[in-house]
């Protein structure tokens, strides 16, 4: 269930901020009854930025598979051995 606190109660920043650590998710802030911004801990909004680049790169690589742009990983292996002298 989303938090959802009017825009008065950022007045006492402590609530809000432990609200934001204890919830891990973000609090919807409204002004006047509307929506107006959101709030998150920075561990939620850096798990967040996580997610979303590794939805980004899945979805390029399933691409690069439909698309035919693969290679076996014995033979990529291999080019890297012969590459570096490994």
């Amino acid at each position: 269930m989303p938090h959802i606190v009017p825009i008065r109660d950022l007045k006492n920043t402590t609530s809000i901020s432990n609200l934001c650590h204890e919830t891990s998710e973000p609090i919807f802030v409204t002004k006047n009854g509307y929506g107006d911004m959101v709030i998150m801990s920075m561990e939620t909004f850096e798990k967040s930025v996580f997610l979303s680049n590794l939805h980004e790169k899945l979805a390029l690589a399933e691409a690069d598979v439909k698309a035919g742009r693969v290679f076996d990983a014995d033979d990529a292996i291999s080019d890297i051995r012969k590459k570096y002298g490994l």
